[in-house]
């Protein structure tokens, strides 16, 4: 049988929750994470040419891989509110969306691939979100390009904000939001306080749910037990919010503050992943802005792409469960 992976971005997830709390090797077996493989089987969180991968993480690497001809089905998609924002310094004067007018706005610079500059379209789509609710387009910014700080928790601009050669960045999640405080940043638009969720479209909202065609041709019955343990975590994370938190605090490294602050509005209830028409127009509007700037290689059908039966099955055994 082919090895079979794991791989998830340090989020609020089901599939990691599930993970951490060790259901999936009970279901699966052995279970390799590909954060702690070699870089040569890591990289495949970009690429996902690894037959056997389950992969929840940035729709930015799995939309620009599927564009890339990579051969992966959408079985899931996840949509949690996760403390997006845009930051200014406490002197600038800028104090909503429309302050922003003028403003020199970091943008991280591209990386060696499409996939790998999730940062870049983060931060473009979150001055995008940011800007429309002042009525401006991305137009009405100057965008400073950063480089990406070494190591993998630091946000790209940060530094830049402190130094004052930029006036806005872009950041999400528990580990942004320490070092914001750190930074001595304020909030200038709080992203998650609009009430349309389109507002917030980015590289984690919605966050698909992706596996390999091969293993779900040749293997369906693992791509559903995975989805029941996900479904099942899921069930677990609504009933206890401190337990998520414990979990969150250290697949984010970050502290309880953090967590807290990035995590709110009861987002432990709302962890199931579905494939509802929403959700994958969501997904389509995503779709449509990596593609017009440059960060897909050709587009991608949404609905196509999207397999529903795994998750309809695995919603069917665990109803099954619940009355046996």
């Amino acid at each position: 049988m082919t090895t079979l992976w794991y791989t998830r971005c340090p989020v609020p997830t089901a599939s990691g929750l599930a993970h951490r709390l060790g259901w999936l090797a009970d279901e699966l077996g052995e279970v390799g994470v590909l954060q702690d493989a070699p870089p040569e089987i890591a990289r495949h969180h970009f690429d996902h040419d690894l037959p056997g991968l389950f992969r929840e993480g940035g729709n930015v690497p799995a939309l620009a891989a599927r564009s890339e001809g990579a051969r992966t089905r959408l079985i899931g998609l996840t949509w949690i509110e996760e403390a997006q924002s845009v930051l200014v310094r406490p002197d600038s004067g800028i104090t909503g969306a429309a302050g922003l007018r003028g403003a020199r706005f970091a943008l991280p610079r591209w990386a060696a691939t499409r996939a790998e500059s999730f940062p870049r379209a983060m931060a473009l789509h979150g001055a995008k979100g940011a800007l429309g609710q002042g009525g401006l387009t991305l137009d009405a910014v100057e965008f400073v390009e950063v480089e990406q700080p070494p190591g993998e928790w630091s946000w790209p601009g940060l530094a830049e904000l402190t130094a004052g050669a930029v006036d806005a960045v872009y950041v999400k999640g528990a580990r942004a939001a320490e070092q914001a405080v750190a930074a001595g940043a304020v909030v200038a638009v709080d992203l998650d306080a609009h009430p349309d969720p389109a507002t917030r479209v980015n590289n984690g909202t919605p966050r698909p749910i992706t596996v390999h065609e091969d293993l779900l041709a040749e293997r369906p019955d693992l791509v559903v037990r995975f989805l029941v343990q996900t479904l099942r975590a899921a069930d677990w994370a609504a009933g206890d919010l401190a337990g998520v938190r414990r979990i969150l605090a250290g697949e984010t490294r970050s502290g309880a503050a953090g967590v807290r602050a990035a995590y709110r509005d009861g987002f432990h209830t709302r962890l199931r992943p579905d494939l509802s028409p929403e959700r994958l127009d969501l997904l389509g509007l995503q779709k449509d802005f990596l593609l017009e700037h440059g960060f897909l290689a050709a587009d991608v059908d949404v609905a196509a792409w999207a397999a529903h039966e795994p998750l309809e099955r695995a919603r069917e055994i665990l109803a099954e469960r619940a009355v046996a």
